[in-house]
């Protein structure tokens, strides 16, 4: 008799709680048996270079509105895109844009993804402190990338071997750098990477990777540079002027490797999606833009 009673007892002390999470207008929503108001959840992920941009929209965002979590995570723009494509995500970041090819594999799955430019980006062609250079024309970099160029001496600088160094190939910035600047947006250009380029998986790895090598030559999105290296200036050919990059030669379209900034999402959002990307272009969100070094959209 004991014994039944006890295992009765032990049944009802060790029933689970549970928790449903159910995908609702545009994003997740988990609710509970208590009493508290509902959480509306959305998956963010993609760009690196965005990665702390989508972060403070999202940290202020869920300070202004406190039933919502936002999840936010890097890993590349391919790796955004692909989420998207497999139904994963809610909003896929991309400092690229998608590919013909990745459209149609979306489009094959039942998705439709929509773009949505949230903010512009300068490149900057980043070296060491130390290094003399400080212009090149969009060609000189291309010769250097491409392997044409291999010493500082041969641009007039110092008798040094040059260290390339570029994001990995997920990243949304090494396809922008290849396209624009080392086949210089000849789209039937097939030059590549030198194959000694050296591939790191951060933008802060290339900025710490310039700042202790002499020899370094290296790119990062504008909102990424720090003190510790010297930007080039950059002419689009050798009949143009040198422009540093910044907000205002972005927003005058001086500056010759600027680029949008991308979310893309499952069809026209709706729902939290929408009021968030609302809220992105709002002057709060596109005040974080700023704040963080790179162009608001106009």
């Amino acid at each position: 008799m004991f014994t039944l009673w006890l295992r009765r007892t032990l049944i009802l002390f060790f029933i689970p709680i549970l928790l449903i999470a159910c995908r609702v207008d545009g994003g997740s929503q988990t609710s509970s048996d208590s009493d508290e108001a509902p959480s509306l959840y959305l998956e963010n992920k993609g760009s690196d270079t965005m990665v702390n941009l989508a972060l403070y929209w999202a940290e202020e965002y869920q300070q202004e509105y406190t039933d919502v979590r936002i999840s936010v995570t890097g890993g590349g723009s391919g790796t955004g895109i692909t989420s998207l494509i497999s139904n994963t995500v809610d909003i896929a970041n991309a400092s690229r844009s998608i590919k013909e090819e990745e459209r149609e594999q979306a489009l094959a799955n039942g998705i439709d993804p929509v773009e949505h430019v949230v903010a512009r980006d300068a490149i900057a062609v980043i070296v060491n402190p130390q290094n003399p250079i400080r212009e090149l024309t969009l060609q000189q970099v291309s010769d250097i990338y491409s392997g044409k160029t291999n010493n500082w001496q041969e641009l007039g600088g110092d008798d040094r071997p040059i260290v390339r160094l570029s994001r990995e190939t997920n990243s949304g910035t090494h396809v922008y750098f290849l396209e624009s600047v080392i086949r210089l947006g000849d789209k039937e250009n097939k030059t590549l990477f030198s194959q000694d380029t050296l591939l790191l998986p951060s933008s802060e790895g290339i900025i710490a990777e310039v700042r202790d090598n002499p020899n370094a030559i290296g790119y990062d999105g504008l909102g990424y540079i720090t003190p510790e290296v010297k930007v080039i200036g950059i002419a689009k050919d050798e009949f143009s002027d040198y422009v540093m990059p910044s907000v205002d030669t972005v927003n005058l379209n001086l500056y010759p490797v600027a680029r949008d900034l991308y979310m893309y999402t499952n069809g026209v959002p709706q729902g939290l999606v929408e009021e968030y990307l609302a809220w992105i272009f709002s002057p709060a969100g596109q005040k974080i833009v700023k704040d963080l070094g790179f162009v608001p959209v106009e």
